[in-house]
C-alpha cells in the first residue's frame, strides 16, 4: 500500500505511552513514534545498530546523546545518526512525535510486529 493513513493503522505499542506506526520499502523504512508518557525521569542506555538513521522532532522535546556529543531537540531539528554510533533520547516535554528513517530497514523491528501481531 502507499499510502498508510494515520487514523485508519494500529500502531504498536511498545510501552506504557510509546507507540510506533511503520512504512518500509525494501532499502529505507520510516518510523511515526509517539510519546505521551513524558517528561522521562532519565536518559536511557545507548545502543547502536548497523543502519543509518535520520530523525525529524515533529512535536515536543527531547535530549539526544549521539556518540559523546548531547543536543536538545525542539520541534522542526533534524539529528543524523551513522550506522554503528552508539545514541540515546529522553524525552523532556509531556508528548513527543519523532519521525525517523533506517537504512537498510530494520528487520527486527518486522519481526516484532509480526510476532504481536500475527501479520506476514
Amino acid at each position: 500500500m502507499p499510502v498508510i493513513k494515520y487514523n485508519n493503522s494500529k500502531g504498536e505499542k511498545l510501552s506504557e505511552g510509546v507507540e510506533r506506526r511503520l512504512g518500509y520499502l525494501k532499502n529505507i523504512m520510516i518510523v511515526a513514534a509517539d510519546f505521551s508518557n513524558g517528561p522521562a525521569a532519565e536518559m536511557p542506555a545507548p545502543h547502536s545498530h548497523p543502519h543509518e538513521q535520520v530523525g525529524y522532532m515533529a512535536e515536543g522535546e527531547a535530549l539526544i546523546e549521539i556518540g559523546n556529543e548531547r543536543t536538545r531537540l525542539e520541534r522542526g531539528d533534524i539529528f543524523l545518526i551513522p550506522a554503528g554510533v552508539p545514541h540515546t533520547l529522553q524525552v523532556l516535554s509531556r508528548v513527543a512525535r519523532i519521525i525517523e528513517c533506517f537504512s537498510p530497514i530494520r528487520e527486527d523491528f518486522l519481526r516484532k510486529l509480526i510476532c504481536r501481531t500475527g501479520l506476514p
